[in-house]
């Protein structure tokens, strides 16, 4: 039965030191978080460590408690497909992000999800918190970690306004710094092919910025990959993209990136 709670990979082993264990695999998801499709992707992320299914849906609480709601039972539902416990942390603002309380609900996680919504306010709520502290402890442990749309957008070193591209964008967490992603590319570059290019591609030529199509993921981290899903992730550069289908496997190198 499923009970709701209320209330990287040898390079970064290597940096924090032999006896330090390996952080769990990453999940950059373009959409479709918790959705039947996806389940293959989230059980395997969740395969062999602890049934605990921690889930944030933080990033669509300006959307209102009904999407809030909303997600956590796609959440629950997902879980009892997994034959996991689902496990809700209830992060609306910096308050609770910092409640030691809800920090303790990501202890003992065997996959930690950052579902959908704005991502914006998910980055600017979680960072530097007793929670996001309790999901990286959690994460170089050997958790997995996912965000799904604005959650995977969040996971990186900056987060770009997609909606408002000219205004600019806020610090993200900080899990890939060498990366940069536009979810739901599919459907984003119909409605605006060039925004990718003229407001979002980095000026910094050590960062990748990837367009992850609806319902495709890119599971690994944090410098080998593979495409996951039903459709492709895409590597944006000026003036051109590269297209990697599902069974894709790629290597995005580490870096010193940090720039906008």
């Amino acid at each position: 039965m499923t009970n709701q709670v209320t209330g990287p990979t040898a390079a970064v082993a290597a940096q924090l030191g032999d006896t330090a264990p390996t952080p769990g695999p990453l999940a950059l998801v373009g959409s479709g978080e918790y959705l039947p499709i996806m389940a293959p992707i989230e059980a395997d992320l969740i395969a062999g460590r602890s049934p605990r299914y921690v889930q944030l849906a933080t990033a669509a609480v300006p959307d209102g408690p009904d999407i809030v709601a909303r997600w956590h039972d796609l959440g629950a539902r997902q879980a009892a497909r997994l034959g996991v416990t689902q496990v809700v942390v209830p992060v609306i603002d910096r308050a609770s992000a910092n409640d030691p309380a809800n920090a303790a609900l990501v202890e003992g996680a065997g996959l930690v999800y950052l579902s959908g919504g704005n991502p914006t306010f998910l980055a600017d709520t979680l960072r530097d918190t007793a929670v996001w502290r309790a999901i990286e402890a959690a994460w170089r442990a050997g958790a997995a970690l996912a965000g799904c749309s604005a959650g995977a957008m969040a996971l990186t070193s900056w987060v770009p306004s997609i909606r408002h591209p000219r205004g600019g964008g806020t610090v993200g967490l900080g899990v890939v710094p060498h990366l940069r992603v536009i979810p739901h590319y599919d459907a984003f570059l119909a409605r605006m092919p060039e925004v990718a290019t003229r407001f979002i591609l980095p000026h910094d030529e050590a960062i990748t910025l990837l367009g992850v199509d609806e319902e495709t993921a890119l599971v690994g981290g944090p410098t080998t990959w593979t495409v996951r899903g039903r459709q492709s992730v895409w590597r944006i550069s000026d003036g051109s993209r590269e297209q990697w289908p599902a069974g894709t496997v790629v290597s995005l190198p580490l870096s010193r990136a940090s720039g906008h």
